[in-house]
Parts: C-alpha cells; structure tokens; sequence
C-alpha cells in the first residue's frame, strides 16, 4: 500500500520486519503451543530493496528451543512480478519467549 512505501517505490524495511515476525510468531506459538512474545531481534541489515509488486516469499527455520524460549532464523526473499529468478533481501534471528495467560514466562512443552 503507499503507506508503507517510499517516494522511490520501495517497501519500507518496517513493514517487512513486522511480515519477518508474523512468520517467526507463527513457528513460535506451534513450537509453544501457545502465546508468546518477541523479545528480540538480531543481525538484521537490508541487502537489497524490496519493490512494489515484488513476490516476497519467508522461511521460518526453528534454531534452538530452551526452557521458556526460542530462536527463530527467518530468511526473506524477493522476486521480481514477472522475473524467473529471485534474490534474498534480509534475514534475522528473532526471539520469542513462551507466555502464559497473565502474561508471564512459562515452560515450553517437550515434543
């Protein structure tokens, strides 16, 4: 949308970081099962910009799980509307810690 544009016509790394952690949040709570909560987010730095019209495409990997949290490496790639091939554009370890109904830190169930 042209809220989240610049006048150049690139997506705002905001907007993008925000789909980066609806995709982590999403691995968060199967892995929780369960509400959780970011905590974090590093090394994150925008190789190439994203286009309007661009196809982005995530990928969540699970990378550790610990007692109450985990950390979640969420790669983003772009393809051009009507390009063959695309590029990766940003990456970032985010985490996330498990939350109980007050809100609290709460244990991760075993799988």
């Amino acid at each position: 949308m042209p809220a989240d544009t610049n006048p150049a016509g690139d997506i705002f790394g905001g907007w993008l970081m925000s789909q980066m952690d609806l995709a982590a949040g999403n691995m968060a709570g199967r892995v929780s099962q369960g509400r959780g909560a970011t905590v974090a987010v590093e090394a994150m730095q925008f190789l190439r910009p994203v286009k309007v019209g661009d196809e982005v495409t995530l990928y969540a990997t699970l990378k550790k799980v610990g007692r109450t949290s985990m950390r979640i490496h969420v790669d983003v790639w772009a393809r051009a509307r009507f390009a063959h091939a695309g590029h990766k554009v940003t990456d970032a370890d985010f985490v996330f810690v498990a939350l109980d109904e007050q809100g609290n830190p709460r244990q991760i169930p075993e799988t």
